[in-house]
């Protein structure tokens, strides 16, 4: 029987993320752009992702476009949600997945899911970029950082300086004024990992935590944010092997599952 190749495209906020699966499990083929909806980051993720894998179009199967800018892929076949994508893709990868916690550039998302891998309920935050990746992004640019810098100041944190402001400018204002203070930069960084971990905490407090907990989404490679999660949280969070993979993942495992 010949092989079946299914990709699955996320198109979100503020980056393209693109997966091809050969037989709904194997990645032969992956692409992440730092450039969302509206701009060329769809179409450079989508010939990124292909040249990846050694394929052309007619290679695919299926294409399955998912996230924020889905509706406007036209090389799509199937459009689906976000939310479907990323359950369908994290079940797939961890079959005992209860709790998913997805932060990304714009939003936080926190989906419940049951063992047969359907989405049970969720709760989102896509209405403030505090709590999301857009808020460390401010934050980091605040402390002249690159964002991947703030798991590693962190790790070397002997403090903590909380930040009280739940909105990103006042924040953003907070943390130029503590700098003012000279306060400890290590310190400093795990307040402000700490306070995009309480906002995402008590949205999983308000739907339920159900172990075992995973996390995707780009935030998840800040580990500060994860320990701060788990500390919020008091369970043990599996970060996903994907991490921004996941919901083009899950488009690809579901497009899959349409022509099985």
């Amino acid at each position: 029987m010949a092989d079946v190749f299914t990709m699955g495209i996320d198109l979100g906020s503020t980056a393209s993320k693109c997966v091809i699966l050969k037989n709904g499990k194997e990645v032969v083929g992956s692409a992440i752009i730092p450039a969302g909806t509206g701009t060329t980051g769809p179409v450079r993720a989508y010939e990124e992702c292909l040249a990846d894998a050694g394929l052309k179009r007619e290679d695919l199967s299926m294409i399955v476009s998912t996230g924020y800018g889905r509706n406007s892929f036209e090389q799509a076949d199937l459009v689906i949600s976000e939310l479907s994508a990323h359950a369908t893709g994290v079940h797939a990868m961890y079959p005992d997945a209860r709790t998913l916690i997805d932060i990304g550039g714009q939003d936080a998302k926190v989906m419940s899911i049951s063992e047969k891998g359907r989405l049970d309920n969720f709760i989102m935050n896509d209405k403030c970029a505090a709590g999301t990746g857009r808020f460390l992004e401010v934050m980091a640019k605040v402390l002249e950082l690159d964002i991947s810098e703030l798991k590693d100041y962190d790790a070397k944190a002997e403090g903590f300086i909380n930040i009280s402001s739940t909105c990103t400018v006042f924040a953003e204002s907070e943390v130029i004024s503590q700098l003012s203070n000279n306060v400890d930069i290590p310190s400093l960084v795990r307040g402000i990992n700490t306070s995009v971990a309480v906002r995402t905490a008590s949205l999983v407090k308000r739907l339920g935590v159900k172990s075992p907990v995973y996390m995707s989404g780009g935030v998840a490679r800040n580990t500060g944010v994860v320990r701060a999660l788990e500390r919020e949280l008091g369970v043990e969070i599996t970060v996903s092997e994907i991490q921004q993979l996941n919901g083009a993942f899950g488009a690809a495992v579901y497009g899959y599952g349409r022509i099985k």
